[in-house]
């Protein structure tokens, strides 16, 4: 059994542990605030930009944008890996990991596939797993997030399509749900994936009636405009995602984190006392045994 001393120096340790946790959770629920008003400030912009993107793509002409067209042969692919810098945040970043890591799989040894980092996790993982990495940026999730950024990248990306240096990108991502549950989702960027159609939406009844756009210029010029800046949104909104889902898994993990340190503390405190105790007994039992001696 361990010593008295060394059961209190421990109660100390596992209080000044959760002194820590308690500080880090009220940190990244004061993050998460911040990053969940930016995100959901976005998401009306993101869905209905969206919305007129189905509605111009279905009524442009004959001529296909090349962001729509996929490629003849599909040999190299790109991944957009988007995860923490740092860590105890629970499998947050695991998660996401695991998805990157079983799309590459799937994909065979014959596809060549390259990585751009957001976040140094994903960029350590890469390294250990010697796969290409093409851009790393970090620093860039869990901050404010500039539009900026994601218009850089997505250009490039883009232009690195249209040179068949990727014959398709993808981005794995975190979408928040809730504080309780982030998922790691996998979406594809180019080619741009075919919209619903109006005939698609028709069919759909529980869908409401969409009020059709004046386009001015034609359908086929805005279009054109519209298409890469629908990969920028896309890649923006990620990143937005990404970065509330950190914030929301840092504090469950952190409060989770407080919780055992209040259990530990129990459980020590009740082996501090058994010990105590056990210790008084001892010398009560000493202090009668030696009178009843000094008695014979």
């Amino acid at each position: 059994m361990a010593t008295l001393k060394e059961v209190k120096t421990k109660i100390g340790a596992v209080k000044k542990t959760k002194q820590i946790t308690r500080a880090m959770n009220m940190v990244a629920a004061s993050r998460l605030r911040g990053a969940q008003t930016n995100m959901d400030g976005f998401r009306p912009y993101a869905e209905k930009f969206a919305e007129v993107l189905g509605g111009l793509s279905g009524r442009a002409g004959e001529e296909t944008n090349p962001l729509l067209l996929p490629h003849e042969e599909v040999v190299k692919k790109h991944v957009i890996l988007c995860t923490s810098d740092r860590g105890l945040c629970g499998g947050f970043n695991a998660h996401l990991i695991s998805k990157a890591d079983s799309f590459i799989k799937e994909a065979g040894e014959d596809i060549e596939v390259a990585v751009t980092n957001f976040g140094k996790k994903g960029r350590d993982w890469c390294r250990r797993k010697q796969i290409p990495i093409r851009s790393e940026h970090i620093g860039v999730i869990g901050t404010v997030i500039k539009f900026n950024i994601a218009s850089t990248v997505g250009k490039g990306l883009i232009d690195g399509f249209l040179n068949g240096e990727y014959d398709e990108v993808y981005i794995v991502y975190s979408e928040f749900i809730s504080m309780g549950r982030q998922v790691a989702t996998i979406k594809q960027l180019l080619p741009i994936p075919p919209m619903e159609s109006d005939e698609d939406e028709a069919k759909d009844q529980d869908k409401p009636y969409l009020a059709e756009h004046i386009c001015e210029p034609s359908p086929d010029e805005l279009l054109g405009e519209l298409l890469p800046r629908s990969v920028y949104v896309q890649l923006y909104r990620a990143l937005l995602e990404t970065s509330t889902s950190e914030h929301a898994a840092r504090m469950m993990a952190m409060d989770n984190a407080s919780k055992a340190c209040d259990d530990m503390i129990d459980n020590l405190t009740m082996a501090y006392n058994k010990a105590r105790q056990a210790s008084i007994t001892a010398e009560l039992m000493d202090i009668v045994g030696g009178a009843e001696a000094l008695k014979g």
